[in-house]
């Protein structure tokens, strides 16, 4: 199963858990495996069919340009970043 590390603005939604073990082989079924374990925490992540706009994922240090069709091994780690704005 893959690690998901959630960010602070989404533990409360995982009862303040900020390390989780999902399966799923791509980044969609692992979002959809999380909504079922935490429901409305997908509709958090993605909007239309895509990860939320503001929002990235990285997959294995790595920010993803494939989004939800990302291929996820055992041994990945998922890192749900929002986006830091400033000036």
């Amino acid at each position: 199963m893959a690690t998901v590390i959630i960010p602070p603005l989404l533990r409360d939604m995982t009862d303040g858990q900020s390390r989780l073990s999902v399966p799923g082989d791509t980044v969609r079924a692992l979002i959809a495996e999380l909504d079922v374990r935490y429901p409305g925490i997908g509709a958090r992540l993605c909007e239309e069919g895509r990860i939320r706009r503001g929002m990235s994922v990285v997959v294995d240090s790595v920010v993803s340009k494939q989004g939800l069709r990302h291929r996820l091994r055992e041994t990945s780690e998922v890192h749900f970043l929002p986006a830091i704005s400033g000036g």
